[in-house]
C-alpha cells in the first residue's frame, strides 16, 4: 500500500482561473455547517410539530435526510457555480475512477468488516443472531446506506480534501478533515432516532477521525475515486456489520495508526494528494503498488 508515483498538482480538465482554489474551503465549510446544523435547530424547536408530519427522526424523515445530504448538496452546488453544467459532468465522471492497487481493495472489502467483526467479538456479541429475518429482509435496509451517508462525500472527498491537499500533506489535510467530520456530527447525539444517540460520544469521534486517515491515502491512490469514498463510506453503514460500539471505533483508531506508519512518505508528501475537482484523463491509474 505504499504509493510510488506522485500525482499531478492540477487536473488538465480544470480552468485555470475561476475555479474552486483552497480559498474556497472555508465557504464550503461555513455552508456546510451552517445549512445542516441550522435544519437541526430548527428540528429541536419544532419537534412536535416537524414530527406530526413527517414522522420521527431518521431516515425517512426529510429533515434528518437534508442534514445528511447537506455536504453532498453543498459540493455540488460549489461545482456547478465553479464551473458549469459540462464541469458538474465531469465531477461525476470521477465515479469512474476505480484502479487502485489490489492491497487498497482487500482492505476496503474484507478488512473493513473485520473490524466490526472483531468489535463485536471484544463487546461479546458476535454470536447474536442475524438481525435480518428471513435474509432478504435486509435488501430494503441496504438502500439507506447507498442512497443516504455516502451522499456526504460528493462534498467531504468530492471537494474539500482535494482543496485541503493543495495545502496540506495529506495526512494533515486527512486529519483536518476528519476533525471537522466529527464535530459536524455532534449534533446527531442530541437527536433520539439518531444512531449516535445511542453511542457514546468520544469512540465515535475519535474513530471519525480516524477513518478520514485511513480513507485519505486510498483515495489518493484511487486519484480521487469518488466510487472509492462511496463504497467505504457505505461500508462503514452497512447494516449486515454488527454494531459493535464503541470498540469498533477504537479497532479503527488503530488501524489508521498501521495505515499511517505503512503509507507515512505518501501521506507527509503533498505531491501524492488527488488535488483535482474535475475528472482527469489519467486519473484510472493506480499509483500504489499492492
Amino acid at each position: 500500500m505504499t504509493a510510488r508515483t506522485p500525482l499531478r498538482r492540477r487536473s488538465t480538465t480544470e480552468p485555470k482561473r475561476g475555479g474552486l482554489t483552497l480559498r474556497s474551503a472555508p465557504a464550503f465549510f461555513l455552508a456546510t455547517f451552517g445549512l445542516s446544523w441550522g435544519a437541526g435547530a430548527l428540528y429541536m424547536l419544532f419537534q412536535a410539530e416537524i414530527d406530526a408530519i413527517f414522522g420521527p427522526m431518521g431516515y425517512t424523515n426529510p429533515v434528518f435526510i437534508l442534514m445528511v445530504y447537506t455536504p453532498g448538496i453543498v459540493g455540488v452546488a460549489m461545482v456547478w457555480r465553479h464551473y458549469g453544467l459540462s464541469g458538474l459532468a465531469s465531477f461525476f465522471r470521477r465515479f469512474g475512477q476505480w484502479r487502485m492497487a489490489l492491497s487498497w481493495w482487500l482492505v476496503l472489502l474484507v478488512a473493513m468488516p473485520a473490524v466490526f467483526y472483531a468489535g463485536a467479538a471484544i463487546q461479546g456479541s458476535l454470536t447474536d443472531p442475524f438481525p435480518f429475518s428471513p435474509w432478504y429482509a435486509m435488501l430494503p435496509a441496504l438502500l439507506p446506506m447507498l442512497l443516504i451517508g455516502p451522499v456526504e462525500e460528493l462534498g467531504w472527498r468530492g471537494v474539500a480534501l482535494p482543496l485541503l491537499q493543495r495545502r496540506f500533506s495529506p495526512l494533515w489535510a486527512g486529519l483536518l478533515l476528519g476533525l471537522l467530520v466529527a464535530i459536524w456530527h455532534t449534533p446527531s447525539f442530541l437527536l433520539s432516532g439518531t444512531k449516535q444517540s445511542e453511542w457514546e460520544f468520544l469512540p465515535f469521534f475519535f474513530g471519525v477521525v480516524a477513518i478520514s486517515v485511513i480513507l485519505t491515502p486510498m483515495f489518493n491512490a484511487a486519484r480521487g475515486s469518488l466510487l472509492v469514498a462511496f463504497l467505504f463510506h457505505a461500508q462503514m453503514n452497512n447494516p449486515v456489520w454488527p454494531d459493535a460500539q464503541p470498540w469498533d471505533m477504537w479497532l479503527f483508531v488503530t488501524a489508521a495508526l498501521v495505515v499511517a506508519v505503512v503509507n507515512r512518505k505518501a501521506l507527509f508528501d503533498r505531491s501524492m494528494g488527488a488535488t483535482g475537482i474535475l475528472h482527469s484523463p489519467c486519473a484510472g491509474r493506480s499509483v500504489n503498488s499492492p
